[in-house]
């Protein structure tokens, strides 16, 4: 599965006004649970910060992938984001971020999980990619992007 299959265009944000990784988890966690329908903000919440005790989802070069398992669905789902400033989020890097690409996946899909965070990663590791992201000024313009992405 890719990103381009589980994100929706009322998962998409442009240029959010957040300025702290808990925030920016919560505004990601309210648009997860609209479009899920099966799980609270605060479970999504949850998923995500059990997953960050683990270590950062913050993989560099200012992109995070924060992701969780959710017990009560079978449906992945995507939320995409950037931030109206890079903020901290303990990136490997030490760099802060301002594209966050948020997954959550069943609890049962394993290795859809896995080829899920490695097509995004993948998508990410051209520096193109978050380049033409930071220049985009609205949410279809981002939608738009990611979906021709190849």
């Amino acid at each position: 599965m890719t990103l381009q299959d589980i994100l929706t265009l009322d998962c998409t944000q442009c240029a959010v006004p957040v300025q702290s990784k808990k925030r920016l988890l919560e505004q990601i966690c309210l648009l997860a649970a609209k479009q899920l329908g099966t799980a609270s903000p605060t479970d999504l919440l949850d998923s995500l910060l059990n997953r960050e005790k683990m270590g950062s989802t913050g993989i560099g070069n200012g992109i995070a992938i924060p992701h969780g398992r959710l017990n009560n669905t079978d449906k992945a789902i995507a939320v995409f984001l950037t931030t109206q400033q890079a903020i901290d989020f303990d990136a490997i890097d030490n760099k802060p971020v301002d594209i966050f690409i948020c997954l959550f996946v069943p609890e049962n899909s394993t290795q859809e999980h896995l080829d899920t965070l490695q097509s995004i990663a993948k998508l990410f590791s051209n520096r193109k990619t978050a380049k033409q992201v930071r220049k985009c000024t609205n949410q279809q313009e981002m939608f738009n992007l990611i979906q021709q992405a190849t």
